[in-house]
């Protein structure tokens, strides 16, 4: 696993804790937060900036995994983390007995199958390969996807629990490979598919809009099941100063820079429906 620590740090008095209690207007308070590289890091350096004017200072760690920036929220290292999406999140919960929570939605970015040894779907032979994540929420939106697409049929009410175990049907006996998440893009030369998460796909120079072959509409079910959140652990989602990043991260300005900067399908701001 690796990590980098972003330099947008906004001068500002550091160490004071943002757990210990609410943010007083006159103070100066750090939060850390753990985030995949692209795009929750880049949006966060942008948040950075907005939330100065608030003696906010907002000091981004990247991680290039998926478990990582969990474990280090839950053992207090860190205040929150900005990388997962809900399914995630509760799975991670059960499997590892943490007590992480949403403390805000953010953005949704759609799932796609990308080229890789082959570069269209025109090309797909019986027994082609196919990669996805292997992680329990992201395999089932990946098989899910396949089976959207009419490529496999799974036990009907596998949903977001899906294993390759649940294939009934696959007519192009497609190998399924299945390997962590991050590891995926590596395989452009020797699996002919790729699945991949969105930020994952960015950081490897794909994007929906101009790579993916096949992939999930920004206006589906799926943006509302997969947003991905602020999270952090359980009796801090009501804090302050985390509200006040939820909310920049929400803003106007960040929703802008979003768009202008990965364009309209590939990452899309979450906007909560009326009531």
């Amino acid at each position: 696993m690796k990590k980098r620590v972003l330099q947008v740090l906004i001068p500002a008095v550091l160490g004071i804790g943002l757990l210990a209690g609410s943010v007083a207007a006159e103070e100066n308070t750090t939060i850390k937060i753990a985030a995949s590289p692209s795009p929750h890091a880049k949006i966060l350096e942008k948040a950075a900036e907005l939330l100065a004017d608030d003696g906010i200072t907002l000091e981004v760690t990247e991680f290039e995994d998926y478990v990582q920036p969990n474990l280090v929220v839950e053992q207090g290292a860190f205040d929150a983390n900005y990388f997962q999406h809900v399914p995630y999140l509760e799975s991670f919960n059960e499997e590892q007995g943490t007590h992480l929570v949403v403390a805000g939605k953010i953005h949704y970015e759609p799932f796609g199958l990308y080229p890789g040894a082959k570069e269209s779907l025109d090309d797909l032979e019986d027994g082609d390969s196919v990669a996805v994540p292997n992680d329990t929420t992201n395999e089932a939106r990946a098989l899910l996807l396949l089976q959207d697409n009419g490529y496999i049929t799974l036990t009907e009410g596998a949903g977001l629990t899906a294993t390759v175990n649940d294939i009934t049907d696959n007519p192009h006996d497609l190998e399924i490979v299945e390997l962590e998440a991050a590891q995926i893009p590596k395989h452009t030369k020797d699996i002919d598919y790729l699945i991949m998460n969105g930020n994952y796909a960015l950081e490897a120079g794909f994007n929906v809009q101009d790579n993916a072959l096949v992939y999930e509409s920004p206006d589906s079910d799926a943006a509302k099941t997969y947003v991905n959140v602020i999270a952090v652990k359980e009796g801090n989602e009501n804090n302050e100063a985390i509200q006040k990043l939820v909310e920049v991260l929400k803003s106007d300005e960040i929703i802008s820079f979003i768009q202008e900067e990965y364009g309209d399908q590939n990452v899309v701001p979450f906007v909560e429906e009326e009531k």
